[in-house]
């Protein structure tokens, strides 16, 4: 491709809403433009790039015996109001009539449409399994869509569906997915971790994340490399720290606080490390006005936890100022578990702990010396915290070591498989007919990926100060070629020209800067887009029978001779397409 014939939008600016690295560099490179928000056109860079990811997602889920169908992106509101989702999935479902006044969604993800096709397609055990997925355009009405093309609201997704006779079959599948999605992601060249996860709003028993590694990464993943564990924080199991409860050496005691309403400033007003308090906080029950949940006072409250406690209301939801006065008779900040006449459920961390120090249920008053059993019931023990940095690996039994810590990165989710079972089946009655001949509901599973966020969390991991960083299988053009004096010299001219096209024919895909430009613009928007190679040719050069080449992310620039460059670029084109063969 020349640039004379490409569309080679580069910005020198920013612009100003540009948050991020992958926002701001796929707007400088000519990806991406705005339309509304979350809603982008792709211009043909960001186009070839984002086919590239399709293609390595096809060729995978071709290799593990996927089929491809394309479904309908505009659904009819029966088929969701069949699975409960119509009125469950809440705002970030698009809505919307016909001129019939019939209502349809434009969805955001398929499992109503595949579940309702397959049962009225597969009527024997012998179909089964049977996996089918679809690369297409999606629609979530985020409520505020941000970071560019990584949280937008319409969006390209592969995803796929699984149907089995039997939940052997779907873990067999959900294993070779779960392969396929960590070849996908090596074969694009993406450093990434898959972990453990839960299933949201689309259900199910077993769901794993895949995240692409990156500083900016919205998730954080607590991940051992020792015991080969990794889990998104929010599933992530948290052991009790500080050892086993010692037994009691205080009095209990009520002190004055006057004025001191957070953990912080208790500390700091009695002059006591963190460690040695505890936070009591109120939220709805299930079945009870109030639920208590302890913590100890430099822990975080995991929501999601809380939330699979079968005592608290789903979803979790805090009782406001006026609810907790009504249930402990003082402010948020002096509860305690003292007297508490509320279910009380605490973290492991927090029953381990001896002569605490709590709330009163009185305002402006706080105990200190309290333990368990001696000045307050035994609670109800469960994991409610988030884990941390440091804390040691649920898998690590009695190993204490550095190695057996988990380490807590950011991730960016651009993959999420499940095992959905029977719930869309059963709603949808997808049934097929078992080796007796009777009508069985069929397990389902759920693997999806994110094809444009893959686009963006590759600029999150990959970009220097210059622009992006492409990995070569991902890049939109493998080599540029940027001539000095294109349009003076007539020798620099055909020497680009014959290059130009004996790769080109050689199979690589190779961008001509063909415009009339001086060589510094033209170095910065390579470097820029991200073409992993350079190749500079010049009169100076030419006159010692030599070009310039320059890898992308190298240092310094070499000089060779045309047969040692094409040989070069040769056997990279060659190593990238074998690496991509045997992935």
């Amino acid at each position: 491709m020349r640039t004379s014939n490409f569309l080679l939008a580069t910005l020198k600016e920013t612009p100003a809403d540009a948050e991020i690295a992958s926002h701001r560099l796929m707007l400088r490179a000519g990806m991406v433009r705005k339309v509304a928000a979350g809603i982008y056109n792709w211009l043909p860079m960001g186009l070839r790039v984002m086919r590239k990811v399709e293609q390595v997602v096809r060729e995978e889920m071709n290799r593990a015996g996927a089929q491809e169908i394309l479904m309908p992106a505009v659904q009819p509101a029966e088929l969701w109001q069949q699975s409960g989702r119509w009125e469950m999935y809440g705002g970030e479902l698009l809505r919307m009539q016909d001129r019939h006044q019939r209502d349809f969604c434009f969805g955001p993800t398929h499992e109503e449409v595949i579940t309702s096709l397959v049962s009225s397609e597969i009527r024997s055990y012998k179909q089964l399994p049977a996996n089918f997925y679809q690369i297409q355009t999606k629609f979530r009405d985020e409520r505020r869509p941000r970071f560019g093309v990584m949280r937008a609201r319409e969006f390209v997704m592969k995803d796929a569906y699984s149907f089995h006779l039997d939940q052997a079959s779907l873990q067999q599948t959900y294993d070779l997915m779960h392969q396929t999605y960590s070849r996908i992601f090596s074969r694009l060249g993406l450093g990434f971790r898959a972990v453990e996860a839960d299933t949201g709003s689309i259900g199910g028993s077993t769901s794993h994340e895949f995240h692409v590694l990156a500083d900016s990464g919205e998730d954080a993943i607590a991940s051992c490399d020792k015991y080969h564990y990794a889990a998104n924080v929010e599933l992530a199991e948290a052991l009790a720290v500080g050892g086993e409860r010692p037994a009691a050496s205080e009095q209990l005691t009520t002190v004055a606080t006057p004025g001191q309403r957070t953990i912080a400033a208790i500390c700091d007003f009695l002059d006591l490390p963190v460690e040695k308090t505890i936070k009591t906080l109120l939220v709805q029950g299930a079945e009870t006005p109030a639920v208590a949940l302890v913590l100890r006072g430099d822990h975080e409250l995991n929501e999601l936890k809380a939330e699979k406690h079968p005592a608290v209301a789903t979803p979790l939801q805090w009782l406001g100022e006026d609810e907790v006065s009504n249930a402990v008779n003082c402010g948020v900040g002096s509860i305690g578990v003292v007297g508490l006449d509320v279910p009380v459920i605490a973290d492991r961390s927090a029953v381990n702990l001896a002569d605490f120090v709590c709330g009163a249920n009185q305002d402006d008053v706080h105990f200190t010396g309290v333990n368990w059993g001696r000045d307050c019931a035994e609670p109800e023990v469960f994991d409610l915290r988030k884990v941390q940095d440091g804390d040691i690996c649920a898998r690590a039994g009695s190993d204490t070591s550095d190695e057996a810590r988990l380490t807590i990165r950011r991730g960016i989710e651009v993959g999420h498989i499940f095992q959905l079972g029977t719930k869309y089946s059963d709603a949808l009655n997808a049934t097929c007919l078992d080796s007796n001949g009777k009508a069985t509901l069929m397990p389902m599973g759920c693997y999806g990926i994110g094809i444009t966020r893959i686009v963006a969390a590759a600029i999150e991991q990959n970009n220097d100060s210059r622009g992006i960083l492409w990995p070569e299988n991902m890049a939109p053009f493998e080599v540029v070629i940027t001539p000095v004096a294109y349009h003076k010299s007539a020798q620099v001219k055909q020497v680009c020209d014959a290059l130009y096209e004996q790769l080109s024919n050689s199979g690589i895909e190779v961008l001509l800067d063909d415009r009339n430009e001086r060589p510094g613009i033209m170095f910065a928007d390579a470097d820029l887009i991200g073409i992993p190679h350079r190749v500079v040719i010049g009169e100076k050069s030419l006159s010692k029978g030599q070009v310039e080449y320059k890898f992308r992310q190298a240092d310094d620039a070499e000089q060779l001779t045309e047969k040692e460059l094409v040989e070069k670029l040769l056997s990279q084109s060659s190593s990238v397409h074998q690496q991509a063969c045997t992935a």
